[in-house]
């Protein structure tokens, strides 16, 4: 059962979760020769104040 786990920035809409979520399964699919249903995709979305770049939260750095 293959299990991807996808850490991104809060922001994104309802449907462009969903989008990566199935392209994502079927990448793996194609790839692993899986079965869709055996596939798990666990999206994490984090706050922009939980994100650094260098040091510096992402909160920050897109007011610049």
């Amino acid at each position: 059962m293959p299990l991807a786990q996808i850490h991104i920035l809060e922001g994104r809409s309802p449907e462009q979760k969903r989008q990566l979520m199935e392209e994502v399964t079927a990448a793996i699919c194609r790839t692993l020769g899986a079965a869709p249903e055996t596939v798990r995709v666990l999206v994490y979305e984090l706050p922009k104040t939980h994100w650094a770049v260098g040091g510096v939260p992402m909160a920050e750095l897109t007011r610049r």
